[in-house]
């Protein structure tokens, strides 16, 4: 198979940007991919990802990064849609799924002695239907939503 200079360039494009943001496995399940594809996004935006589906028996934080430029660590909910029909992903982030995110991300401070250590709180939202190979739209709020409740952090 004989490659012109274009699929050639593209090639090499594909491969450079999967080995400097990560890949995104084409076989995962869509909310993997929006995942992945976040993290992507963040890295482009200068972002370290330092962990993905951190969890522990409470909940889970989809990602978790460094913002090195205002010295923050960033906890990321990504929230995929995977249909066509009307409607903003973010939107599925209510008040409970906040609380849940805070109590994890506190947990996370405390096992990892990061208590005092500035923070925010993150939303991705991937649009991605499932005749798609890659995410129609995504968009990256910084400071979606404060620590909520009894669980605030300091």
């Amino acid at each position: 198979m004989k490659l012109n200079r274009f699929s050639l360039f593209t090639h090499f494009q594909r491969a450079y940007t999967e080995w400097r943001f990560g890949a995104i496995d084409a076989t995962a399940a869509v909310g993997v991919r929006g995942e992945q594809a976040a993290a992507q996004l963040l890295r482009r935006k200068g972002l370290l990802v330092i962990a993905q589906s951190e969890s522990d028996r409470f909940g889970e934080i989809d990602l978790i990064a460094v913002d090195r430029r205002k010295q923050t660590l960033v906890f990321v909910e990504v929230k995929t849609l995977a249909t066509t029909k009307p409607g903003h992903p973010a939107d599925r982030i209510d008040r409970i799924k906040q609380q849940k995110i805070t109590r994890t991300a506190l947990r996370y401070l405390k096992r990892k002695r990061l208590l005092g250590t500035a923070t925010r709180f993150d939303v991705v939202a991937v649009w991605w239907p499932s005749d798609h190979s890659v995410p129609t739209r995504i968009e990256h709020y910084e400071s979606a939503f404060e620590a909520t409740d009894s669980y605030q952090l300091y």
